[in-house]
């Protein structure tokens, strides 16, 4: 993400369908880069969701679709995938002149379409690190998306981090196992860290700092590995001498299957992206 970019005059009226914490994350990025309150509708039926939106970021926040979304260039889909066929009843007429961008897990293209009555939709899998600005977003574009659309896309995600496109539609149930469960699996390794550090003597706060301050530099160092073609298992090699203490520790985690279980865990969650789909995408 560029902090230089400026959305001010680049930006069509955008309506987000949904106020949670996705949609705070994006409404946020774009009120950080000039977007002004005036070009970003929100449709929130929750009351407290609503004025903390109304509060935060100055939004015009509706308790259900109306014909004031007729002018929204762009339509931010953030709901819960169980509900979306729901709420794309009363949006629909509202909207058809606008490209759909849709955050939500699991719901494909070809549903979204046909609920919208338009092929000009994008789908977005970001990840939570977007609250912070340090969001991985995976694209898929239908056949219909224009350059422009896909550009215009592009712009709102900058606001929350990085992002890539795939070519398939079904790559995305994968990257949702990957870096849209990702932070869990993180979050799961410093949990065990911080437990591990406690009982070595390190107090709770100690061990969550150097757990957290070693997974930031680990990822830096990884980033910076793709760029020059060192690998992970590369870098895991430079910093395993044989019989010594990471030594000992990777022998354990091997010992204990770690690794199958953990891909194993991505598998589950990439079979459970897809049965959201079959679910509630008819």
């Amino acid at each position: 993400m560029t902090d230089a970019l400026n959305l001010s005059d680049a930006f069509p009226p955008v309506a987000f369908i949904g106020g949670g914490n996705m949609a705070s994350a994006l409404i946020g990025g774009l009120r950080q880069r000039g977007v002004p309150a005036g070009h970003i509708t929100v449709v929130e039926p929750q009351a407290a969701a609503a004025e903390a939106l109304r509060t935060r970021f100055g939004a015009t926040v509706l308790p259900s679709a109306s014909a004031a979304l007729a002018g929204a260039g762009l339509v931010v889909w953030a709901v819960k995938p169980q509900v979306f066929a729901e709420a794309a009843r009363p949006v629909q007429p509202h909207v058809g002149g606008a490209l759909h961008v849709s955050v939500a897990a699991g719901i494909g293209t070809e549903s979204i379409a046909r609920w919208l009555g338009t092929p000009r939709v994008v789908r977005a899998m970001p990840n939570t690190p977007a609250l912070v600005g340090q969001g991985m977003t995976a694209l898929y574009a239908r056949a219909a998306v224009s350059a422009a659309d896909r550009a215009l896309a592009e712009r709102l995600i900058a606001t929350t981090g990085q992002h890539l496109w795939v070519d398939e539609e079904a790559q995305l149930d994968a990257v949702t196992a990957l870096s849209g469960s990702g932070p869990a699996y993180v979050f799961y390794f410093l949990e065990a860290m911080q437990e591990a550090g406690a009982q070595m003597g390190l107090t709770p706060q100690q061990a969550l700092h150097l757990a957290v301050a070693t997974f930031s530099g680990a990822s830096a160092l990884a980033a910076q590995g793709m760029q020059s073609g060192d690998s992970p298992a590369t870098l895991r090699e430079r910093v395993t001498s044989k019989g010594g203490t990471t030594f000992a520790a990777l022998t354990a985690l091997d010992a204990a299957g770690v690794k199958p279980a953990f891909i194993a865990a991505m598998q589950a969650a990439r079979l459970r992206a897809q049965a959201l789909g079959r679910e509630f995408g008819g």
